[in-house]
């Protein structure tokens, strides 16, 4: 993503469609805005697109998306925000969606993000997955995100050359370290235990590999100036320290996901989900919901039945913005 993706002022910005939430289910909702016209806008949590795919697992391979025998997560990411870029999304990445306001008018709804960007959109599309994701936080974390800190790793080239801390025992901090072999000078793993939550095959293949494993370590202290240039660990049984020389850091701990501001917004929710009718519309007029988020009888949560309901939920939205609009606007093989 461009830098001109991420630097938004306050706003108002004015979009036909805000699209909460830019997982797969979001991005493709963007496409389908542009297909049917209207221009679209993303705001997502996260410094990248993506969601729960680009975070947790960019690198594993997904075999259940029609048409592709077998994808990376990452790939798939790169190919919907390229099959949206003709039709020129906003991007509000690093932006939590904060207050979601229906306009007096009851034509619009007014989103303002937790950095105060405003957008005013004729229809709103919550496809955020599970909520916020929080990074679990490391010892002076703040201090060096994007300045050598980091918590996914969209494309494994970025850290070609360099010395990498990873930081977690679970599939994605394994799965970095097994995919960075080769591609970084070198990869060392820590984990505050001696067992692991990665799958068993990707623990010895890690364990087989170059790369450093170092259990009972934890990080103590970040060190650098403008960027990571060292990390001070402990090891939490003896207290002793060691200082690793890395310029890159891996907090691949997870994420804790909360719904957040959507708990205030009114929106009828059913445990973690949204509740949507058969046009994937919410109990909020102009407010539909699609993906992992929304909620129905039935429901099946795949990336495919996301992409059904974010094509859904953007016809439906169209006629709603524009009451002349046909709800089925033709196969796109058709148009061109």
């Amino acid at each position: 993503m461009s830098e001109a993706t991420r630097m938004v002022d306050g706003g108002p910005h004015e979009l036909d469609l805000l699209i909460i939430g830019a997982g797969p289910a979001g991005l493709y909702a963007a496409y389908y805005a542009g297909f049917r016209g209207l221009s679209s806008g993303l705001m997502d949590s996260l410094p990248e697109p993506g969601g729960q795919v680009a975070a947790m697992y960019p690198e594993k391979q997904i075999y259940d998306v029609a048409g592709f025998p077998s994808i990376k997560g990452q790939q798939l990411v790169d190919n919907l925000v390229e099959q949206a870029a003709p039709f020129s999304p906003r991007y509000f990445l690093n932006h939590r969606a904060e207050e979601l306001v229906p306009g007096d008018d009851g034509q619009r709804v007014t989103v303002t993000s937790h950095r105060g960007v405003t957008v005013r959109c004729k229809a709103v599309i919550i496809t955020g997955g599970i909520g916020t994701f929080t990074p679990r936080p490391l010892p002076d974390a703040q201090d060096f995100e994007g300045r050598g800190l980091v918590y996914f790793v969209p494309r494994l080239n970025e850290l070609k050359d360099l010395d990498v801390l990873i930081v977690g025992g679970g599939d994605s901090a394994f799965d970095w370290a097994l995919n960075l072999d080769g591609i970084a000078r070198s990869v060392t793993l820590i984990h505050r235990r001696d067992r692991f939550r990665a799958h068993e095959h990707t623990v010895q293949q890690v364990l087989a590999s170059p790369a450093t494993v170092l259990t009972h370590t934890e990080v103590a202290r970040i060190r650098g100036e403008e960027r990571v240039r060292a990390v001070e660990v402990f090891n939490n049984r003896t207290d002793d320290r060691m200082t690793l020389d890395v310029q890159a850091l891996v907090a691949a701990l997870g994420f804790t996901a909360d719904l957040g501001p959507l708990k205030r917004w009114g929106l009828e929710q059913r445990k973690r989900s949204i509740v949507v009718d058969t046009t994937m519309a919410t109990n909020l007029p102009r407010v539909y919901a699609a993906g992992d988020i929304a909620e129905y009888e039935g429901k099946v949560r795949l990336i495919a039945v996301g992409f059904g309901e974010a094509a859904t939920a953007v016809n439906n939205a169209a006629t709603v913005i524009d009451p002349s609009a046909k709800l089925f606007p033709g196969h796109s093989s058709n148009k061109g």
